[in-house]
């Protein structure tokens, strides 16, 4: 890649050449990704609420993030496991 001083200038607009292959074979796919956050309404029996409750006190954590956290884990796991069972 040329630095600044070698780029060409063009009136107001810098110009620049991408090569014509670039090789991504070192990239981490996915390492600026966040989820959307979405709103939602959830109905969960009280001792399984307090249960989560209890537990991001201890980890200083809220209890909606300590959830979203075990779904996400269970969410991986179940896909690792259905990708691992297919053909």
């Amino acid at each position: 890649m040329k630095s600044l001083k070698d780029k060409k200038k063009k009136g107001d607009k810098e110009t620049f050449e991408l090569p014509t292959e670039v090789d991504f074979s070192g990239g981490t796919r996915g390492r600026f990704y966040r989820p959307k956050k979405i709103s939602t309404t959830m109905r969960l029996d009280d001792d399984v609420l307090t249960f989560f409750r209890r537990i991001a006190s201890e980890k200083k954590t809220g209890y909606q993030s300590l959830v979203n956290e075990i779904l996400r884990e269970y969410k991986n796991k179940t896909e690792s496991d259905s990708l691992k069972a297919s053909p």
